[in-house]
């Protein structure tokens, strides 16, 4: 009866939306910009955690929290919000939580003190997860055969908003402050959330939907039933990790270096080339080279924080490691994600929201643990915990593909 269950809510979930409209291609472009600057909210703080802890007199130890309220609550939409996209009109959904983004946002601008930042951060990640809504909305949208590339397109926005973000608001915390990049951003929030309730047309809804609690449910089930997702969960639980141990601390050593809040973020820029040299990934896991290139993404990852560990005299070598932890960061990210989908690809949307889930925790643990680090025992500390991190993933792969190896053998 269970599995009967879930096959019916995975056909209803799969079943295309009735009479969906052609999509144009200033739509896909809106539904980009949209996610870049949805996701570019979950990352913004970074570059102005040393700004915010001598504004609200919080200690250093403690300013990574800004980062987990964050994670946090972006993992909480993951699981609470997302699958309401199954359930209610998804246009209505989309402006319903930009405009909610919006409020946090004014709130975080303006918060008079370090608890009221905190809530508002948490409301902040809450509603970033219209990004995943907006990436199943345009695949509605789109005709069958382009599919692919609408998605792709949209997804290009989420990792040019996650790299942009820390130099952006880096800049415009030097203009004007870090309240100020909170509240640009929510009237960015309350423009596109207008351009999408007037030019993006609504998808009608489908014939059966299954109960929202069947869809959490649902979700559930998958990671005790899928073993790819699972795998994949754990190494972005551990990518992501060490991903925030370096982005949420590296503020600190280059802030005692005299550099600008521009200059600080300029250095997310950097990453922009991993990120785009990752973009191939995608074509390995489909050649069957997935795996292979996940262990060498590890190994690269973990070497990634020999460099990294000269951030304090030598920024040029900073430059080197973080093409190296981006590219093997995304790259693992891209095949666990491409593995997933083509496992089930009639419930795709579960497997990546559960997966994303991995990569929130991970986020978290790395900004509370990695500034704690500092705090009390200066970068080197955290590199070492950083390529510890990075170690355990890749040990964690080789035992994988050794005990596969083996049982292959066997039979």
């Amino acid at each position: 009866m269970t599995c009967k269950a879930e096959l019916n809510s995975d056909a209803a979930l799969a079943a295309p939306a009735v009479d969906a409209p052609a999509l144009k291609p200033w739509i896909t472009f809106l539904f980009s910009l949209t996610c870049g600057l949805a996701v570019a909210n979950v990352y913004s703080a970074q570059p102005l955690l040393e700004s915010i802890s001598l504004s609200l007199k919080v200690p250093a130890g403690m300013i990574g929290s800004v980062v987990t309220a964050t994670q946090v609550g972006y993992a909480s939409g993951l699981i609470f919000l997302v699958p309401l996209g199954d359930r209610v009109n998804r246009k209505t959904l989309v402006v319903t939580l930009l405009l909610l983004s919006m409020l946090a946002l004014i709130v975080a601008g303006l918060s008079p003190n370090f608890v009221t930042l905190l809530c508002a951060m948490l409301f902040i990640g809450l509603m970033a997860v219209v990004v995943q809504l907006v990436v199943a909305w345009a695949a509605i949208l789109a005709a069958p055969q382009r599919r692919g590339k609408v998605v792709g397109t949209v997804t290009s926005g989420i990792v040019l908003g996650i790299l942009l973000a820390r130099f952006i608001s880096g800049s415009i915390a030097d203009i004007a402050g870090w309240r100020a990049v909170y509240l640009t951003a929510a009237f960015l929030m309350l423009l596109i959330a207008c351009i999408v309730a007037k030019g993006v047309p609504a998808t009608l809804p489908q014939a059966r939907q299954p109960t929202y609690f069947s869809l959490l449910t649902s979700a559930f089930r998958l990671f005790i039933t899928e073993p790819p997702l699972r795998k994949g969960g754990i190494f972005a639980l551990l990518i992501f990790t060490a991903f925030s141990m370096l982005w949420t601390t590296v503020v600190m050593p280059l802030s005692s270096l005299s550099l600008s809040h521009t200059q600080i973020g300029m250095f997310g820029l950097a990453g922009i080339a991993g990120a785009l040299a990752a973009a191939k990934a995608g074509s390995w896991a489909d050649r069957g080279w997935g795996d292979r290139a996940t262990g060498l993404a590890l190994a690269l990852l973990t070497f990634s924080w020999l460099p990294i560990a000269h951030t304090e005299t030598s920024l040029v070598w900073l430059v080197v490691g973080i093409i190296m932890l981006d590219f093997a960061v995304q790259t693992v990210h891209v095949i666990s994600q491409s593995t997933l989908i083509a496992a089930r690809p009639e419930a795709a949307s579960r497997l990546v929201g559960v997966y994303m889930c991995f990569y929130s925790i991970g986020s978290a643990i790395g900004a509370i643990v990695a500034t704690q680090l500092y705090a009390r025992f200066g970068w080197q500390t955290v590199c070492l915990a950083g390529a510890a991190v990075s170690v355990c993933a890749f040990l964690i792969w080789l035992g994988l593909t050794t005990s596969r190896n083996e049982a292959v053998e066997a039979g």
